[in-house]
């Protein structure tokens, strides 16, 4: 046989088991892809279907580490859903690069309000995409469920700093969706007794659109770049979202946003942080995290290399990229076909760890 051929077939079978992951086992795959303190969260669903929340920064290189994840590990030929959290450039930069390369089939983001003050540029408003949609608080992503498999939901929370809070209902009547818990927030909150205001945003952060994605019983958080005061308007004076198994860390880290009102109402039980190397990881977020009993394992996309000193990191086999030059390693997360269990790893060191998913 042909060596080259032969090279082929062996490429071919080497990305069988992995590259397709996503499409042929039934599992809910999250990617964290390394955008150098941008953010990029691709989601890819028993079903195959994608969802790519925001794209990095401007340029060629979260592009094309995007663009690599997308279809070199989870084997996506489009992203058939892109939200974009916020209009800050390091969330939606890397949108029009991407679309050239791989086909947008809807993006969903905040449109044009009342009160924006920091518009995205034509070029992320005109990349061709079959669709563009508002999105708001309570509405759930249009994305398809497997035939006989758990749940799997996907709904905005809050967005343009209004806040999902549905009316309470009685625990005993059926509902069609998941999402917010609530049947179980009758009660005031807790947390809420020591809450503190910072002083008002008033950038885009403050708008950021708020998910929460559910598979069975795994739950997943990402709210974008959302900051301290609204963060607040999520869990109190009652929770209405319930405990999740992931959280992922809020503005990269920043000082600005992870409320610990928050995150010690959410109790995840494992943090992930798209830091850079000298952005977001700052001291009050990362002592949070520490401090919330529930999180057992933080892990980070950088290792804090700040030229003051003024560090703070995790676990070095919880860092995906540990040098300054790095390779752009991803971080990768896997929920088993029953959403009972989910595997964290990341494949450049080989770390890998499974949590059971606590019971709601």
């Amino acid at each position: 046989m042909n060596h080259r051929i032969a090279l082929a077939i062996l490429l071919l079978l080497s990305y069988s088991g992995s590259a397709l992951a996503g499409k042929t086992d039934k599992r809910l795959d999250i990617y964290w892809a390394d955008v150098e303190g941008g953010a990029a969260t691709l989601i890819v669903t028993p079903t195959g279907e994608s969802i790519l929340v925001d794209s990095g920064n401007p340029g060629t290189r979260d592009p094309d580490r995007i663009f690599q994840v997308a279809t070199k590990v989870a084997g996506l030929e489009q992203i058939d859903h892109l939200v974009t959290t916020h209009y800050h450039a390091d969330h939606y930069g890397g949108a029009a690069a991407l679309s050239k390369v791989l086909p947008i089939k809807h993006v969903h983001d905040n449109g044009t309000f009342e009160g924006l003050k920091e518009p995205p540029p034509k070029e992320y408003l005109n990349f061709k995409a079959e669709k563009r949609s508002q999105l708001s608080p309570g509405e759930f992503l249009p994305i398809d469920e497997i035939s006989g498999g758990p749940k799997l939901v996907l709904q905005c929370l809050a967005a343009r700093q209004t806040v999902h809070q549905p009316a309470l209902q009685n625990s005993e009547l059926p509902t069609a969706k998941s999402g917010a818990q609530t049947d179980t927030a009758t009660a005031d909150n807790d947390c809420c007794k020591d809450a503190q205001q910072k002083p008002i945003d008033r950038s885009d952060n403050a708008n950021s659109i708020v998910l929460l994605l559910e598979f069975g019983e795994f739950r997943f958080f990402d709210a974008g770049d959302l900051t301290w005061n609204i963060e607040e308007k999520l869990v109190c004076p009652k929770n209405h979202i319930g405990t999740v198994d992931v959280y992922q860390v809020t503005h990269h880290g920043l000082d600005q946003s992870n409320n610990g009102v928050i995150v010690k109402s959410l109790q995840p039980t494992i943090a992930v942080m798209n830091n850079g190397v000298t952005k977001g990881c700052q001291p009050r977020t990362f002592a949070t995290l520490t401090e919330t009993e529930s999180i057992k394992a933080i892990y980070q996309m950088h290792k804090n290399l700040r030229p003051d000193g003024n560090v703070n990191n995790t676990a070095d086999e919880l860092i995906a990229n540990a040098e300054k030059d790095c390779k752009g390693n991803y971080i990768k997360l896997s929920v088993d076909p029953e959403g009972k269990t989910y595997t964290i790893s990341i494949p450049a060191t080989k770390h890998e760890r499974t949590f059971d998913v606590r019971k709601k």
